[in-house]
């Protein structure tokens, strides 16, 4: 049996003090799915990938907002920016993996970042 998804990349949420999590603690929860976006006009970092929050407003109209949790660290991003400059936005799943709040800002978050298998190569 081939699996369906394949481990990645484990790593936290930087600079989760400067964007939008806040807006949304309530929200998050290990498991949560969340979007990586490559950010182009970042002037801090060449590879930056946002990583963004969809929070649904109007089930029925397929309303959601999103909201910019923070990034992939720059030590890590350079593999998954190239990805998602390719074209290949739909290869990755990235979902909470830990929550610890009463720590510093940089390990509250962490993430585990998986590739799906290719729906036409199942």
């Amino acid at each position: 049996m081939k699996a369906k998804k394949l481990f990645f990349k484990e790593c936290h949420l930087a600079g989760r003090q400067y964007h939008d999590v806040d807006e949304v603690w309530e929200d998050l929860r290990v498991g949560t799915l969340l979007e990586l976006e490559r950010d182009l006009d970042n002037r801090y970092d060449g590879d930056a990938v946002a990583v963004i929050f969809r929070k649904v407003v109007d089930e029925e109209k397929g309303e959601s907002e999103a909201y910019l949790l923070g990034y992939i660290p720059a030590d890590e991003n350079e593999k998954i920016a190239h990805l998602l400059e390719m074209g290949w936005n739909d290869i990755f799943e990235c979902r909470i993996s830990r929550i610890i709040p009463d720590t510093y800002y940089e390990n509250q978050i962490h993430l585990t970042i998986r590739v799906k298998r290719n729906s036409n190569n199942e």
